[in-house]
């Protein structure tokens, strides 16, 4: 179906730009009707709706002409809650409107005011700005706005969860009463409806439906991950997609400046875009970006709203948003506009529960795995390799000369392995990642490994152990984790992750106790106070260490390290003497506490299922009758 519009110049810009067929949302704003009416519109990002109001306005600027007279005081003027939305409308419209002649202008925070204001003296056709700069050159005299036929309020939603109601109800005060009114919103909450009650007149009021905006050209993945290995999965996702373009996002400035370093180490070409990076320097990032000189951004949530990458194929979320909106908005940096993307959510055990009511609430059905493994990654690079533009493009006489040379003094099969040593050479190394097997599609085969494997005494169903035998002789003290068998707690992920954030060594670390809820284990104390500090603080994997009672809710024992059976029958202690839990100092001065404010070895409650303190049962609390 072809584009409704008539004028000309827009339908010759269209036709450059491949554009055949409109989005629902372009079709709905151009139906029949709607010429010259204020319009209500929600939307989801994604879905076209930059060049939707950007046709839907060109009658009441331009009419059927086809080129602006001399520009002299704005028409149209176009809020936008972010700069990088604000700057990506004004490329959007700059080549829709290329043909015309019209004279667009951005104005937007952290840009120079002067040069903007400079800009509106020239004349201008189009106002594209956020609202708080939009406002201060309206207050100072800079922005006339008598002439204005047009006003398009975008992503009204995310303006007023910014705080910019009274900044926008300050424009719509000020622009004349007989403009027409366009408010695109992704939802349409009760104080965007209260607006449009307010200052639109009639508004004709159009919903898109979600199962028609570009979000369906986005496959969702939902990848399990070891506490210790985002970084890891992240390389691997990275080269297993190969895209042009990719997005990750991280919730912190910090996160970003970690990652990024990371994969700068590992040889990606980076970039980054976060809130304390000023408008020029993300101006040039998203050019490095554009131009292929950088294939990977890494950013906060700043990047979810008004960035379009035509290339970017891959959005990762390193991790998860704090809602499902936010999840919608980063994953729309792809899949746009009718091309293909793919959004990989990194799912670590802690955060199981929140990813599915995430995908639940937006209704987004994402296929479960484990990361690429080193192993697939090496396979693709052999068949990208087999199609390489070095073995696909015509030889010149030059190669072909240099070619004969080479084979008179090495065989056919030394090339070829040199050969793929220098592709090799040229990609980011892949990593061995651990698949720890929890999801939905798990859920079935871990009740069957676990059927039957009750144990008597402890309340739990039943445990897995992993004990050092090669490490003999010292005393231990006992900590604790909140994970256990219901999320996959292993060893083989265990034991890295107590490495690195007690800044210990394996042969440190005894054995390991796996129940359905926690997981208890051995730290050597002559590095237990040590371990203690450095594992209090968690470095992104959720997990919380602290001391611990015995491995079935008794004192901490003070065995020798390795020795002893793991838990004993029924769930008792190791063997072993000594103060419980202490460090050979005397009670009342214990050398650091417990999270929650109890000193070392003071006692505790083990959280026993249905039953209370040191696994006694509780009273039956129940009403009676």
């Amino acid at each position: 179906m072809p584009f409704r519009t008539t004028i000309t110049p827009l339908v010759r810009a269209l036709s450059e730009r491949g554009y055949e067929e409109p989005t629902p949302v372009q079709d709905a704003v151009l139906e029949d009707g709607t010429a010259g009416r204020d319009l209500l519109v929600s939307a989801q990002t994604g879905s076209g709706k930059t060049i939707a109001y950007g046709l839907a306005i060109a009658g009441d600027l331009i009419g059927h002409d086809e080129r602006f007279l001399p520009a002299g005081a704005p028409m149209a003027l176009i809020v936008a809650p972010t700069r990088e939305l604000a700057i990506q409308v004004t490329t959007e419209l700059t080549w829709l409107y290329a043909h015309t002649g019209a004279e667009i202008v951005t104005c937007v925070g952290g840009m120079d005011p002067r040069a903007e204001r400079r800009k509106l003296d020239r004349g201008a056709d189009i106002v594209v700005g956020t609202p708080g700069r939009l406002r201060d050159h309206l207050e100072r005299g800079a922005l006339k706005i008598g002439a204005l036929k047009a006003l398009v309020l975008d992503e009204a939603d995310e303006m007023l969860n910014l705080g910019f109601r009274e900044d926008l109800e300050f424009l719509l005060e000020a622009t004349p009463a007989e403009r027409r009114t366009l408010l695109f919103s992704a939802t349409l909450p009760k104080t965007i409806m209260a607006m449009a009650k307010r200052y639109q007149r009639s508004a004709q009021r159009i919903e898109v439906a979600k199962g028609a905006s570009g979000h369906v050209d986005i496959e969702y993945r939902a990848i399990r991950i070891a506490p210790n290995e985002v970084e890891h999965a992240i390389v691997n996702v990275l080269r297993e997609a190969e895209s042009p373009s990719a997005i990750v996002f991280c919730n912190t400035r910090e996160s970003v400046r970690h990652l990024s370093s990371g994969l700068l180490e590992r040889g990606f070409s980076v970039v980054t875009l976060s809130g304390e990076l000023g408008q020029a320097e993300r101006n040039q990032a998203m050019q490095a970006m554009r131009d292929g000189r950088a294939r990977v951004c890494v950013a906060t949530d700043v990047a979810a709203r008004g960035l379009d990458l035509p290339s970017l194929n891959l959005v990762i979320h390193a991790e998860l948003p704090s809602d499902a909106e936010t999840l919608q908005h980063r994953s729309g940096r792809t899949g746009r506009a009718g091309r293909k993307g793919v959004s990989a959510l990194l799912v670590p055990i802690s955060r199981r529960r929140k990813a599915e009511r995430l995908m639940a609430e937006a209704t987004i059905r994402a296929v479960w795995s484990g990361a690429p493994s080193a192993e697939t990654i090496r396979r693709l690079d052999e068949e990208r390799l087999l199609s390489d533009p070095l073995l696909t493009e015509p030889a010149s006489e030059e190669d072909l000369a240099a070619a004969k040379r080479l084979l008179e003094t090495r065989s056919p099969e030394d090339l070829a392995s040199a050969l793929a040593r220098l592709y090799r050479a040229r990609l980011p190394s892949s990593e061995d990642v651990f698949d720890p097997g929890f999801g939905p599609d798990m859920k079935v085969a871990r009740e069957r490994e676990f059927a039957g494997k009750g144990r008597k005494g402890d309340g739990e169903r039943g445990e897995r152990t992993s004990g050092k035998d090669h490490v003999r002789g010292g005393p231990v003290v006992w900590f604790h984790m909140d994970v256990g068998r219901r999320n996959n707690a292993d060893p083989k992920w265990i034991l890295p992750l107590l490495c690195r954030r007690g800044k210990i060594t394996r042969q440190e670390i005894g054995a390991i106790k796996i129940f359905d809820r926690e997981t208890k284990f051995e730290i050597a104390e002559s590095v237990a106070k040590k371990f203690a500090s450095a594992a209090e603080v968690s470095d992104g994997d959720d997990i919380t260490i602290t001391l611990a009672d015995g491995p079935a809710g008794e004192a901490p024992p003070r065995g020798k390290f390795g020795k002893g059976k793991p838990g004993g029958k029924g769930g008792k202690p190791f063997a072993g003497g000594g103060k419980p839990g202490g460090f050979d100092q005397p009670r009342g001065k214990k050398p650091f506490h417990r999270k929650g404010g109890k000193p070392d070895g003071a006692p505790a409650a083990a959280a026993a299922p249905g039953g209370g303190p040191q696994g006694k049962p509780r009273k039956d609390r129940r009403p009676k009758g």
